[in-house]
Order: C-alpha cells, then structure tokens, then sequence
C-alpha cells in the first residue's frame, strides 16, 4: 500500500485498465441514542469475520470512531457502486446488530477531538507521531474515488486537468456546516480542519507529467519529508499501489443516492479529462492563487454561494456547476452509461435551512443520520 518503489510504480501504472473503478466511504461510527462519536472501530472489524466479503472490504481511517468501506476495483462505475451498495448493506446491518449507529456528514458537530484514540497500525502511529495537533484535529468523514489510467504519464496529466475542478466538486459534495460544537457558518468545516492544516494537501502543483512527479517525490525522501507515498494527501494524486487517479476532496455524503450521484459525477470527470489529454485537447493549468479563490468560496458558501469561471473571470451560481460539468462529461458518459441524479439541495444546504427554521445542532444532526440509515442501509437489497 505505501510502497516507494518508483521504478515499480512505472510498471503498476502500465499494467493498469482504463476506466476501472474504486469507491471509498467513510462513516462515523455513534451511539445510537445519544449520537455521540463512540470508538469501536476494532470491535465492529472484530465482529465482521464472520463475513468474509465484509470483512475483508471494511478498514481504519485515523481514529478509531470512524470506519471506511471500500468496493474494491469494479470494472467500470456500476460494477463498483452494485459492490459497494452491497458492502453497505452487510456494514449497516452489522453496525445495528451491535447496538451502533452510522452518520455521513463531514465533520461530527460537537464531537471532542481531544478524546479521539487514534487506531493502533503502523501506518497511522506514524501519522500521528509525525504530525501531532494536526493529526489528533483530523476527525472528519469523506468519499473517494479511484479510476484507473494506464500509463502513469497520462495518469499525471489527467491530475493536471482536474486541479480546477476541484474546488467545484467540493462545492457540490458540502456537508460539514458544525464543528466543535457550535455552527462555522462554513458550508465544508472539514476541508478547512483536515485539507488546510495537512501538509502535501489540498489542490497540488500542475507537475506536467511523471519526471517531475517523480523528482518531487524523491526530493520528498531524501530530505525526509516522507517514508511512504500515502503521506502525500493531495486532494488528487495518482495512487501508487493501484494504478489509478484518486479524488479525495469531497465531504461524505448523507445519502445513498447523493453518494453514488457524486461517485459517478467524479469517475465522469476523471474519465473525460483522460480523454482530453488523449486527444489533445488545449488546456492551460491556472495559477493556484486563482483555483484557491473557488476553494474558499466552496468551503465557505459551497452551493448556496457563486464560484468563478476561471477562464473568464466571471461569477457563475454555484448551483450551475452540476450543470457544467455534466455538460462537459457528456461524451464520455453517454459511453460508459453515467447519468447524473442529484437533490435539489445538497447536505449542507438542508443542514443550514434546518438551522434557519431554529432546530438544535442535535435535531440537524438527528435528521441527516436518520437519513444515512434509511438509505445507505437498503444497499444489501438494492
């Protein structure tokens, strides 16, 4: 998983298929009565070997009140959602078998961070021993996404492409709006906890291609930066082990249905940047001082507020940038079969127009729990 081998790094990525695909959820595990972040990763890992399928696709992310759910590699968009809804299914039925529940919002509204054990593997002692505060402050929940790409130059190229839509894929993703016990008034507060106290975060340089892709990450090593490639947590990067572009800078979602819409709205994006690098078509990496002004406002209004077409240097509503890209992914989704089914309004936003009716952070929170449960639970049967 962390290997540094560079040179076979190269041979993983030209072994790799295009268009493969890969889903990652991470849930909060709670008590079911009093919502409160409770730390039974082991024990729920534990009690899954008696389901191998499960057993062997559920995993740790950092602390031990939280538990991820991966798909595996599925040959295309839908082979990986009908996995991971099954995956789903069996996680939420082993969660309520031993008196727990699931949540999907960003961030856990009043959780204290300080009381948070870190899960015991080596790969997360060496997280927390090098990284401290910013570690033990990372307490939030997110949706990944991996499409493979052959060749790790294109793979390269491809991240290029998406460093501007990052910030718009947040944007749509939103459902953070509590942290610490009190409202942000953010739409994303995980983005401003996790991507922007972590170092090697957030939206990376436009690196052109493998050489300097290489060259950084070896500069990385000997100066002692990093022991192993995952400590490099852009919010997109080629993934060593697998052979493929990962996305990592959305908000997990609420939703079944808003998290298989955004899963498929990222393999579109992905899969339609490889096919302009493919065919050549023209692009210009903007600076980052211009793609973090969209970060901003997709942490600080996400679709309730207006983001800029950078190119024009005009505002746009964020709401259109649905709109947008899935006009720019039409070609490639009406081949692989992707349609695009969102909400009216994303999780922040039915957060936030709870908070403006006068409902308590518990009663906001109590409802987009009730929401993950009645939908991510029916994946077994979907």
């Amino acid at each position: 998983m962390t290997s540094l081998d560079l040179d076979k790094v190269e041979r993983t990525f030209a072994a790799a298929t295009d268009m493969t695909v890969g889903v990652e959820e991470e849930f909060s595990i709670l008590d079911p009565r009093t919502l409160a972040l409770e730390p039974r990763f082991e024990e729920l890992r534990a009690a899954a070997k008696g389901d191998r399928l499960l057993h062997e696709h559920i995993t740790g992310e950092l602390i031990s009140s939280e538990i991820e759910i991966i798909s595996g590699a599925g040959a295309d968009l839908h082979d990986a959602l009908a996995r991971q809804r099954e995956r789903r299914g069996r996680l939420f039925a082993l969660a309520a078998a031993h008196d727990a529940a699931l949540g999907a919002t960003g961030t856990h509204p009043w959780a204290d961070y300080r009381e948070q054990p870190i899960i015991d593997t080596e790969h997360y002692r060496r997280v927390e021993e090098g990284l401290k505060y910013v570690a033990w402050r990372n307490n939030t929940f997110s949706l990944h996404v991996h499409v493979g790409v052959r060749e790790i130059d294109r793979a390269l190229r491809v991240c290029d492409r998406l460093r501007p839509l990052l910030p718009v894929l947040l944007a749509i993703s939103a459902n953070s709006p509590y942290l610490d016990g009190r409202d942000t008034g953010l739409q994303s507060a995980r983005t401003q906890s996790f991507t922007k106290s972590f170092p090697r975060c957030g939206v990376p340089d436009a690196f052109g291609g493998w050489a300097a892709y290489r060259e950084y990450v070896e500069w990385l090593v000997r100066t002692r930066s990093i022991v192993e490639f995952t400590q490099v947590w852009w919010s997109v990067r080629p993934h060593f082990s697998f052979g493929t572009v990962e996305v990592r800078i959305c908000d997990a979602q609420a939703t079944a249905r808003e998290s298989d819409a955004l899963a498929a709205l990222m393999v579109a994006c992905i899969s339609q940047a490889l096919r302009d690098v493919d065919e050549g078509v023209p692009f210009a990496d903007p600076p980052p001082r211009l793609i973090e002004e969209n970060m901003w406002r997709a942490i600080r209004f996400g679709l309730d507020g207006s983001l800029i077409d950078l190119e024009r240097g005009e505002e746009y509503p964020a709401r259109a940038a649905i709109e947008r890209l899935a006009a720019w992914t039409a070609p490639v989704r009406a081949e692989l079969g992707i349609e695009l089914d969102f909400p009216e309004r994303n999780g922040a936003q039915r957060q936030r127009r709870m908070i403006e009716a006068g409902a308590s952070r518990e009663e906001v929170f109590a409802a987009s729990v009730a929401e993950t449960r009645e939908s991510y639970a029916e994946g077994e049967a979907a």
